[in-house]
C-alpha cells in the first residue's frame, strides 16, 4: 500500500481556484504514490483517463492535494 494518495481536481477555469475542491471539481481522480513529492509529479496518466482531459490548459485546469493514505475514511486512499 502507498503511504500517500495523490487526489487529483480538474478544475473549470469558471471555478476560483481556492473554491475548487472535490465538492466543486468537474472530475476527481486518486493515485496512490510513495511520497509527497509524487502527489505533485508523475500522476500525467491519470489525467488522461478524465473525460475532459482535451480541455486542461484550455477550459480546465488541474489541482492537486497530498494525503496520507487512509487518514480520513471518507476520502480516496483510505482503507475499506
Amino acid at each position: 500500500m502507498n503511504p500517500f494518495v495523490a487526489v487529483i481536481l480538474i478544475r473549470l477555469n469558471t471555478v476560483a481556484l481556492e473554491a475548487c475542491d472535490e465538492t466543486t471539481a468537474a472530475d476527481v481522480l486518486w493515485t496512490g504514490v510513495e511520497n509527497e513529492l509524487s502527489c505533485a509529479v508523475g500522476w500525467q496518466d491519470v489525467v488522461v483517463r478524465s473525460a475532459l482531459a482535451a480541455e486542461i490548459g484550455r477550459t480546465a485546469y488541474v489541482k492537486t492535494l497530498c494525503r496520507r493514505a487512509g487518514s480520513d475514511p471518507s476520502k480516496p486512499g483510505a482503507p475499506r
